[in-house]
């Protein structure tokens, strides 16, 4: 078909022929051109202005010298430049860079690090603690407290609480220490979550903690919310009406640290805890709170069934599964067990604050 359309009758365009035999225009062009050999676009006559062989071997070994290996073209060209020495353009040290398969971070990389996602479960209290560090303002300019908080994250009672003038691993580890003797804590029955600050993951501190038979748990790099339970606790302190924007003294940070957390712990109705105190879940004492609910609300039930257009109410309970992102829920997951502590003791051993 290709030749009979190459030797067409004198005055029968290509285009007439076309609509004769029912066929595009377009086809016929790439029909015809097919059998021609393609050009190679990708060839190019040399550059009269590029470097000679000897030239880009001699750039080459420039640029792995000892003091250029670890070095982008920028200082390379530089360094010689100010030298008295102009073997290339930057734009030439990349392309040869590109072509060596050598471009990009020229210097030694830490490798990629993938940090395990925390999960944490507390069934109990004294099973999980979780503890940050947060900064108080001072009347002096740039001068700051740090305020050590220790949470259960079951019942998120303040089990230990410290402010100091500095931040380090050393009051880390007394302050832990001190929780897990305040309470008579088993060895290796604690695991303790923190982010990952200088205090929490210096050697001594995790040595420490080693010895004391307590299991650490870290967040991941830049992820807050791997340590929600301390941050909801920061939020809660910093947001009530007599906090002070700026403390007088050290003196005056923990006199009002003490009042704050006797309320968080014996009178704060924890919105996490279904309105129960963090007391009440840590002693156990929720039990009887809830039985003097639920009897309320059924005599209020008794007055008033029409009220409650879903059956007779039910008082909530505190979760009996606390966790920090949690793994894939058990079909069966265990009952929960209540460490029952004397309520009068508790309140005087809370106050003793570390200096």
């Amino acid at each position: 078909m290709n030749l009979a359309l190459q030797k067409l009758p004198v005055g029968l365009s290509r285009t007439k022929a076309c609509q004769v035999l029912g066929i595009n225009r377009s086809t016929l062009y790439r029909r015809t051109h097919s059998d021609q050999p393609k050009k190679d676009v990708c060839s190019r006559s040399p550059q009269p202005r590029a470097l000679s062989s000897n030239e880009r071997e001699h750039l080459w070994s420039t640029m792995n010298l000892d003091e250029f290996e670890d070095q982008p073209p920028y200082e390379i060209y530089h360094t010689l430049l100010s030298r008295g020495i102009h073997l290339a353009s930057m734009s030439t040290m990349h392309r040869l860079l590109r072509e060596k398969a050598a471009h990009g971070e020229r210097r030694v990389q830490r490798a990629a690090q993938s940090h395990a996602v925390p999960r944490l479960q507390a069934e109990r209290p004294n099973e999980v603690f979780t503890w940050d560090i947060t900064k108080l303002r001072t009347i002096a300019p740039n001068v700051y407290l740090s305020l050590y908080v220790v949470l259960d994250l079951y019942s998120r009672f303040v089990v230990a609480w410290m402010v100091s003038m500095k931040e380090n691993s050393a009051l880390a580890v007394q302050l832990l220490q001190e929780a897990a003797t305040r309470y008579g804590l088993e060895h290796n029955s604690l695991t303790v979550h923190q982010d990952r600050g200088t205090p929490m993951t210096s050697h001594r501190y995790i040595d420490m903690m080693s010895d004391l038979g307590i299991a650490l748990s870290h967040s991941r790099p830049r992820v807050s919310n791997d340590n929600p339970m301390s941050e909801s606790q920061f939020k809660t302190m910093k947001y009530q009406p007599d906090y002070p924007d700026r403390f007088d003294s050290t003196a005056h940070a923990r006199q009002w640290c003490e009042q704050y957390f006797d309320w968080y712990n014996f009178s704060h109705h924890h919105a996490g805890l279904n309105g129960y105190t963090p007391e009440q879940v840590y002693t156990g004492r929720f039990e009887e709170i809830w039985a003097q609910r639920q009897q309320s609300l059924q005599e209020y039930y008794g007055r008033h069934p029409e009220r409650f257009v879903n059956g007779p109410p039910k008082a909530a309970r505190p979760p009996t599964i606390v966790t920090i992102n949690p793994a894939p829920i058990d079909d069966n997951p265990a009952a929960s067990v209540v460490t029952q502590v004397n309520f009068p003791t508790l309140k005087a051993v809370i106050k003793r604050n570390i200096s």
